[in-house]
């Protein structure tokens, strides 16, 4: 028995010295190197569901829909090459979201290039199964870019570009970073676009985190989108066809955002506040955002969110909901959410919602 111990002892030792070897290896690159890179991760998951109105012209909502069907490739090379690429299936033109790769070496210092999130607004960057209610807030989706306030299309707040970020600064006994930032370089003109002017967007971020979980940060953005000019054409009565040319139009972009996050034991808030200046101000007017969120877990599979959303240019728009979540599992979650607007764009500004959805993921 002694000498089979001895035997095994001695087998491990020899496996732990082999796995440090290996670990110690020095990676050769060249165009012949096909090691060090992880198998391919596909999925996807489908947001769908019922969604009822009584605003003015609704005719009752949408009825049952699909939000969304994502599906997606990932993966990594030499564990400091990190790439992605997502596909939205659904809607009239299905297409490319995301494509970037990233190198991700170190905590402090990453580098990444293609086509992701703009870094604007804690909620923007946000999985849509993390927001905790069925759609991104009025503040997101009017000055981050998914319906944008001067008239772009939802570029699902998204651009293309190249951006650094880090975190720094290891504090207390869990050693949680205090600083975390973020800096991008991007077109302007959201997915799937060529640069349209000379200009790039510039977007920055710092945030600290004095205890972990808790985020608390300023946003910045400085650049310009360009309305595709266009040409009508009439017709004379005696048959002269005449057109119309509108030239494109080049918008300022000047905006920024602070608020605060708290993401802990399946406890949630967040808070935030964006606003446009200067430049934009003088040429589109006016616009500014607030929402505030609570997600309080009542069990390990509910929660509910409770939701005060605000989006004010020449009237406010608020909006208030309350939303439940079953999450059954990680991969499987049902929300039934009641809406309330009071939306004075609107003749009638009073209008109520109840949506029920269903997010699955593969």
């Amino acid at each position: 028995m002694k000498k089979i111990v001895l035997v095994l002892a001695a087998l491990c030792l020899g496996f732990g010295a082999f796995a440090q070897e290996a670990q110690d290896e020095e990676i050769e690159y060249g165009y012949k190197q096909t090691g060090f890179m992880s198998t391919p991760k596909v999925g996807g998951y489908i947001i769908g569901g019922y969604k009822y109105s009584d605003k003015d012209g609704a005719n009752g909502g949408p009825g049952f829909n699909c939000r969304l069907i994502r599906l997606y490739v990932d993966g990594s090379i030499f564990n400091d090459f990190k790439y992605r690429i997502q596909f939205q299936a659904n809607g009239t033109s299905p297409h490319v979201k995301d494509f970037f790769v990233e190198w991700a070496k170190y905590k402090e210092f990453s580098v990444k290039l293609g086509q992701f999130k703009r870094a604007f607004t804690f909620e923007n960057p946000m999985n849509p199964w993390d927001v905790g209610v069925g759609d991104f807030s009025l503040l997101v989706q009017k000055m981050a870019g998914m319906g944008d306030r001067l008239g772009e299309a939802n570029m699902g707040g998204r651009d293309v570009g190249i951006q650094v970020q880090g975190d720094f600064l290891p504090i207390g006994d869990d050693k949680h970073r205090l600083i975390h930032y973020q800096l991008g370089v991007y077109n302007g003109q959201g997915i799937n676009l060529a640069d349209a002017n000379k200009e790039k967007d510039i977007i920055g971020t710092l945030q600290f985190q004095p205890i972990k979980g808790l985020y608390l940060g300023g946003f910045l953005w400085r650049g310009s989108w360009v309305k595709s000019g266009s040409t009508t054409y009439a017709v004379a009565a005696d048959g002269t066809v005449t057109g119309t040319v509108k030239p494109a139009t080049e918008f300022a972009r000047r905006r920024a955002s602070f608020g605060a996050k708290y993401d802990r034991d399946n406890w949630t808030f967040r808070a935030e506040y964006a606003m446009a200046f200067g430049g934009e101000v003088a040429q589109s007017g006016k616009a500014n955002a607030f929402y505030v969120t609570a997600g309080i877990p009542l069990e390990d599979w509910l929660k509910v969110y409770v939701k005060w959303d605000n989006f004010t240019d020449t009237a406010a728009h608020n909006l208030y909901s309350a939303c439940a979540n079953f999450r059954l599992h990680k991969n499987l979650n049902f929300q039934l959410e009641y809406r309330r607007h009071q939306d004075q764009h609107l003749a009638t500004p009073g209008y109520d919602e109840l949506w029920a959805l269903a997010y699955i993921r593969f």
